[in-house]
């Protein structure tokens, strides 16, 4: 029995997308006029601002949950199916939070952006059409 060689099969295209990477040309921001620049610093300012704002309310969450409990060491006797209420409290609790969290700055973000955009107003939540009934 003949061993045959083994080949690499790659799309054409990967090989591309390779290849662009490995040229050590920056990519080109794109070029926009005075107007559009400022609307979008505006836009970024305005995503920091509420970015920092949650990023603040995470450090109240995730280092005010255990100073509450090491304030509260009475919440160990508590049981809840058999497991101290602190436990639960640090095991369940800020996950919910933390999703709440992300889907409020996610629509914050989103309502910036809604607002930058000239023609567009802040209520506009929806893009699906409305039924004629």
């Amino acid at each position: 029995m003949t061993r045959q060689r083994r080949v690499a099969v790659t799309s054409p295209q990967t090989r591309l997308a390779l290849s662009s990477r490995r040229g050590g040309a920056p990519a080109v921001p794109p070029h926009l006029s005075a107007g559009e620049a400022e609307r979008a610093r505006r836009i970024h300012r305005r995503q920091l601002r509420h970015a920092l704002s949650a990023l603040g309310l995470l450090g109240v969450l995730l280092l005010g949950l255990p100073l509450l409990l090491a304030a509260l060491p009475e919440l160990d006797a508590v049981r809840v199916v058999g497991v101290p209420l602190s436990w639960l409290a640090v095991a369940v609790l800020p996950y919910p939070l933390l999703v709440a969290l992300a889907h409020w700055q996610l629509r914050r973000a989103e309502r910036a952006e809604r607002i930058g955009h000239p023609g567009r107003t802040a209520r506009a939540r929806s893009t699906r059409p409305v039924r004629p009934g």
